[in-house]
């Protein structure tokens, strides 16, 4: 019966269990009539002092810390009870692929190891049965749960003519994962769950790349911290294990979005125009795609920036001036009464200083022009941006909760199993 799993060391492949061991043998040397002895009909003796026979576990790999009992219990009938507890340290191939879930079955097999079936045979004291659940003795307070106990007998021989027995014991044992849960699993779901509330913060200020700069950071701290507590071994990498890497990633993708967004907002001057494929894919299609309300601004910036654009290719016909031509002779005559700036213009100095001023007003009306063209063309990186940053972040929204419900399935599945 086993009494407690010791440990379990994944690095070496390791199974160390606590068991009671029960051997019994018939010896026909050692019977006696009770009426002759006093009505003795038990005695205990060393152990030395009669034949015990060779049952070794072929999986040993250690001497463990065992208690000595120098004797053993002897019946009239010829009946040997030799009770024990023992340590074992056995090999065991362990698979962590489902670390914390995981459910080990390692196996205990008892045989004799000089003797033929024909010397000694094998067989269970009690039926497969009640030997399978049998937990009357074990301490359940440790890392690990014991499930059940198969037992299976088998005879195989080495050369045609010489046979063997052995019995074979499969401990199925279950890790109990609330520990690693908390320590492991709820930390990193609380800083994916951080990282994806970022994406609330505007894209125009720069809050969010120092926020998400900050996760990357406390998500490698933390990766440092918990790589003592996940299973060393060279045989295979568990799946938790898989999912930090995977998180890591997707942190990384996401201050990659961050920073894409952030330069498409900010210096808008030093970019073009955004091409009209763009904006028909990402301020039309998208809009209606990610069911973004505000479709109509987008439209009505497009064609304001359209209508900005017309009045800066005219502005070399604008900037012109347009001589005063006057259809009526009174009116020229009222004007030339009532505007004598207007006399100026026949002479030198006055016509130069009129162009002067005319020069410094068409500067001044392309400059007022150019800084609404890039107000509307900042507008419009702002735009693409916003609707870029929506549909990356609902698309990484969606690549997190696929992974995160893939591998809570197999966890659950991998638990009931």
């Amino acid at each position: 019966m086993v009494y407690a799993i010791l440990s379990v060391d994944e690095k070496d492949q390791v199974l160390t269990t606590y068991i009671w061991y029960r051997q019994h043998w018939t010896d026909e040397f050692l019977k006696w009539d009770p009426d002759r002895f006093d009505n003795l009909t038990q005695i205990s003796l060393p152990v030395e002092s009669i034949w015990v026979p060779d049952i070794l576990i072929n999986e040993f790999v250690d001497v463990g810390k065992s208690p000595h009992v120098p004797y053993v219990y002897v019946s009239h009938h010829g009946e040997v009870q030799n009770l024990k507890p023992i340590q074992v340290m056995t090999a065991c191939s362990l698979d962590i692929y489902n670390f914390p879930f995981d459910v080990q079955n390692c196996s205990l097999t008892f045989t004799s190891w000089l003797h033929h079936i024909r010397d000694i045979n094998l067989s269970l004291w009690r039926q497969p049965e009640l030997v399978k659940f049998d937990r009357s003795v074990f301490m359940n307070q440790g890392e690990w749960e014991l499930l059940y106990v198969l037992s299976h007998f088998r005879e195989f021989s080495v050369k045609s003519s010489d046979s063997y027995a052995e019995m074979k014991f499969y401990v199925v044992i279950r890790r109990r994962p609330l520990f690693y849960t908390v320590s492991l699993l709820l930390p990193s779901i609380f800083l994916m769950v951080m990282d994806i509330v970022g994406f609330y913060l505007p894209p125009h200020s720069g809050e969010r790349v120092s926020f998400k700069i900050t996760l990357l950071l406390g998500y490698s701290v933390f990766l440092i911290i918990v790589s003592d507590t996940l299973p060393a071994t060279a045989v295979g990498t568990p799946l938790i294990g898989i999912y930090f890497v995977v998180c890591m990633a997707l942190l990384v993708i996401s201050l990659t979005e961050t920073i894409l967004i952030v330069c498409l907002v900010h210096k808008q001057d030093l970019q073009p125009h955004v091409p009209e494929w763009l904006k028909h894919l990402l301020l039309e299609r998208a809009t209606i795609l990610l069911c973004i309300r505000d479709r109509k601004k987008f439209s009505q910036s497009r064609m304001q920036t359209m209508d900005t654009s017309r009045r800066v290719e005219n502005n070399d016909s604008t900037a012109k001036p347009t001589p005063y031509v006057c259809e009526d002779p009174r009116e020229c005559g009222a004007v030339e009464g009532t505007r004598p700036a207007l006399a100026l213009a026949g002479r030198p100095e006055g016509s130069a200083a009129l162009q002067e001023v005319l020069r410094e007003t068409t500067a001044i009306r392309q400059l007022l022009e150019k800084r609404e063209e890039f107000r509307d063309l900042a507008r419009d990186w702002l735009q693409v941006g916003y609707v870029l940053d929506v549909l990356l972040f609902r698309v990484y929204l969606a690549a997190v909760l696929a992974y995160s419900i893939t591998l809570g399935t197999l966890w659950s599945v991998w638990r009931d199993a």
